[in-house]
């Protein structure tokens, strides 16, 4: 897995075909090109889904969200990819001249905070930043409203697992820099680099909460549940920081088509189904639990089951802000010693 510290400088020495090798292309490449920063285990059931209810077939190329980003960028109005589904908002960010605008019915349903402003992208699942505990160790009490005190030199309670090539944990980065400037963000960073732990996943980070390795860590909100699927025994659980803090910043999978696709009403076709369908998907399959932001969208209980995100407003950032300085905030991790 190549480092997203790597990749995020727009990986200028890298091709195309060593992106795409071994993604599943094939001679007989089926009709719709999606480039998808989404892992094959997450979404692979659903977009089989997908072809069965809807006869268009997918060329899916899987990859870290900002490989494929610079990939687009490489390849430019030779792109095959005709949709780009990505793991987090700062990877499309880059990439806005690329897309199409998108149609009204698409952005709508998706609340202002969840899409591009001049709509050439839209979230379509989101999570929030929280810090993960071990139940046995500690209790939620006992953990900080804001996620500042945990770049603090006086944090007592334990190793704490953060993944800084992990493009979350870039886009949360990058949060702080809007909300709380650069200076105070370079403090954190170094406060926590003293009392990190550090991995490349998140499902990483929660296995190691779970045997007592760390006591607490930096992830998305639904690596829980993906956990307590497996194990429902684990002793781990989320604790959320105050509802603006930057350690509740929610980010999105978002979704783009580009200007240059060859197959605009098939990826259209795409857009709407997880705009619709996919919702459910995500709100109700086992060891899921990201946010649907279609909640117009009938058939997600399960999502009762987590906080709601009215209630979760976050720090005050355009998501389409994230990936206009992506390469001062991956410098900026490196330098605090959190990347190697």
């Amino acid at each position: 897995m190549r480092h997203l510290a790597l990749l995020l400088t727009l990986l200028a020495t890298c091709t195309a075909a060593a992106i795409i090798a071994g993604c599943g292309g094939s001679a007989n490449s089926p009709t719709l090109v999606v480039y998808s920063g989404r892992e094959q285990d997450l979404v692979g059931p659903l977009f089989e889904q997908f072809t069965k209810d809807t006869g268009i077939q997918l060329d899916v190329r899987y990859g870290e969200s900002a490989e494929l980003a610079a990939t687009i960028r490489e390849e430019g109005d030779a792109s095959p990819a005709d949709v780009f589904y990505a793991q987090d908002a700062g990877s499309v960010g880059v990439l806005e001249d690329h897309f199409a605008v998108l149609p009204q019915s698409d952005l709508t349903p998706i609340p202002a905070r969840f899409r591009d402003p001049a709509g050439r992208w839209v979230g379509i699942t989101g999570r929030v930043r929280v810090l993960a505990y071990n139940t046995d160790h500690l209790r939620d009490a006992q953990l900080p409203a804001s996620v500042l005190a945990l770049g603090a030199a006086d944090w007592k309670l334990g190793d704490i697992g953060v993944a800084p090539t992990n493009a979350s944990f870039v886009g949360f980065v990058s949060a702080m820099r809007l909300t709380e400037g650069d200076a105070k963000t370079k403090l954190f960073l170094t406060g926590l680099a003293g009392h990190a732990k550090t991995y490349q996943k998140n499902a990483q980070i929660i296995d190691a909460i779970a045997t007592g390795e760390v006591d607490t860590g930096l992830v998305n909100h639904y690596y829980l549940y993906e956990k307590l699927a497996s194990d429902p025994t684990a002793p781990v659980a989320n604790h959320y920081f105050a509802p603006t803090d930057v350690g509740s910043f929610i980010n999105v999978a978002p979704i783009a088509i580009l200007k240059t696709a060859a197959h605009a009403d098939e990826a259209q076709t795409f857009v709407q189904y997880l705009l619709t369908k996919a919702q459910v998907y995500y709100a109700n399959t086992e060891g899921e639990r990201e946010y649907p932001l279609n909640e117009t969208q009938p058939g997600l209980e399960r999502v009762r089951d987590l906080p709601p995100l009215a209630d979760i407003p976050g720090p005050d950032v355009d998501l389409a802000d994230l990936g206009h300085d992506l390469e001062s905030t991956i410098a900026m991790i490196r330098d605090a010693g959190l990347i190697s």
